[in-house]
């Protein structure tokens, strides 16, 4: 094992470590930085020297205690799950791209092993804490592997989004920010917002809606009274990260003067798009010129688009062309 130190703001590590599950994920290579607390993983995939890179991309995915890649092999050939969509074929040769694991979770595991989630995980989950280990790989990266890079840009998709907007405030080195299936307002809010969707289409009555609103307010007060806790969960996330994340994106997008890049699907179910229409009022209303807003009206969540068969087209890629054709024409 290889280990530098170097000092760059404070003392930190950077190791290589060759650990995988499969060799199948062999183009990535592993780091990892340490602070006084942490120790953080991260993962870089480039198809040329690192030391040649103009570029660095950075993707941050969503929600929930999962390892980037699930692999198994059988005589049928091998099996992949990962919460990464990307192909990394579509990575321009003069980009790196950068993984960063979330806390205590492994990079990859085996499909069948199965996984329990550390309780160290759940105390550190938060959008302060995500946004601050994010924050310091990239200042970790730009002062040590990428010395000359010309745009360091930040992805985040789901919850990931939250996190572009929340490092938006504390690191000043991000180029480009992509905000992709977020909405603008709490994430608390889009609850409301899907109650009010089912009365409107006609799936429940207008006292229907009542009641479950007085319900879900019931649900975020006891959420606030325990706002630490991490043996109370709802809807698989604890009360803790309920708390954590309950911070209004736009508060946050608005600090933001590099320029942004908004894209949601007009039908996810996820994230309300209404939610996501309060992002460009507000950058209006406050005179801000650094945003480009899509909604994409034939896709979901995750940038699928269902056909009429029943089954789901992925349009990740052709939204992330979009992506890479605004970075390129922003400078």
């Amino acid at each position: 094992m290889k280990t530098i130190i170097t000092t760059i703001l404070f003392m930190f590590f950077l190791v290589q470590i060759n650990g995988q599950c499969d060799k199948d994920l062999d183009m990535y290579q592993h780091y990892q930085t340490q602070t006084e607390t942490d120790t953080i993983n991260y993962h870089i995939y480039s198809k040329k020297p690192l030391d040649s890179i103009s570029n660095v991309l950075l993707f941050i995915e969503g929600s929930g205690a999962f390892p980037m890649f699930k692999i198994d092999r059988n005589d049928d050939g091998m099996t992949m799950v990962s919460t990464v969509p990307f192909d990394l074929e579509t990575i321009p040769n003069e980009y790196a791209f950068v993984l960063v694991s979330k806390r205590d979770i492994p990079f990859c595991i085996k499909l069948s092993e199965e996984f329990s989630v550390p309780n160290n995980y759940y105390e550190n989950e938060g959008l302060k804490n995500r946004a601050d280990r994010i924050s310091t790989v990239i200042n970790s990266i730009l002062a040590k592997t990428f010395k000359n890079t010309k745009k360091m840009i930040v992805l985040g998709h789901s919850e990931g989004s939250d996190v572009v907007a929340k490092l938006g405030t504390i690191n000043n080195k991000i180029t480009h920010f992509g905000y992709w299936s977020g909405g603008g307002n709490t994430q608390l809010y889009d609850f409301t917002m899907f109650i009010r969707k089912d009365v409107i289409s006609g799936k429940i009555t207008e006292e229907q809606g009542i009641q479950k609103m007085d319900s879900l307010f019931t649900k975020f007060s006891e959420i606030s009274k325990k706002p630490n806790s991490i043996t109370d969960f709802w809807k698989d996330n604890t009360f803790r990260r309920w708390n954590k994340f309950s911070e209004p994106a736009i508060e946050n997008l608005l600090q933001i003067n590099a320029p942004i890049f908004v894209a949601i699907g007009a039908k996810d179910k996820a994230v309300p798009v209404e939610s996501a229409y309060l992002i460009p009022i507000e950058f209006i209303r406050h005179n801000k010129d650094n945003l480009r807003f899509i909604v994409y009206p034939e896709l979901d969540h995750g940038f699928e688009k269902e056909l009429e068969n029943g089954e789901f087209e992925d349009q990740w890629n052709s939204v992330f062309i979009d992506f890479l054709e605004w970075v390129s024409s922003t400078g």
